[in-house]
């Protein structure tokens, strides 16, 4: 890799770290091409991505702004999961981990935060945004429901007392 080559990965992975909600550091080591692929398939359909990384490029594109603790995930060989929701990396890249024994979370980075693997465990279980936005809009919803409901009560009330007026006279 020449030096035009370095500086755009520097760009890319800058990029990578400004614009996703959590990175998500990992170990690889002893990972088939099926397993990786499979792994980016499920990352994949998240929206999420996952890029393995030089250590040495990552540094640089932090530019020590995680501090010593970041510098200290980037150790050995290193992928990255990163979405744009925080969570979505996480729980992908957990759920992998827990299904195979070579695939390791280590840490991860949500801003300039650091995390252990306890952090990103405790990230995972919390619920996506996707998920979020339908408990919203069903809380929201149940309310207008419910005004319909009360409003559409005494008129069908209002009818069932003409019609058993209309049946009484009829008879």
């Amino acid at each position: 890799m020449d030096r035009a080559q370095k500086q755009d990965t520097i760009e890319a992975l800058k990029g990578v770290f400004d614009t996703s909600g959590a990175v998500v550091v990992t170990h690889y080591l002893g990972l088939t091409v099926a397993e990786m692929t499979e792994l980016r398939g499920r990352l994949r359909e998240q929206g999420a991505q996952l890029k393995v990384v030089k250590n040495t490029l990552v540094q640089k594109a932090l530019d020590g702004s995680a501090g010593e603790a970041g510098d200290a995930l980037f150790k050995g060989p290193v992928a990255i999961a990163f979405a744009p929701d925080p969570v979505t990396a996480a729980k992908v890249a957990t759920q992998f981990a827990k299904e195979n024994d070579k695939f390791t979370v280590v840490g991860g980075l949500m801003g300039r935060q650091v995390l252990d693997k306890a952090g990103v465990s405790a990230l995972a279980t919390l619920p996506s945004l996707d998920e979020l936005r339908g408990k919203i809009i069903g809380l929201i919803q149940a309310p207008a429901t419910k005004v319909a409901g009360v409003l559409q009560a005494p008129a069908g009330q209002l009818a069932r007392v003409f019609n058993a007026y209309a049946q009484k006279d009829a008879a």
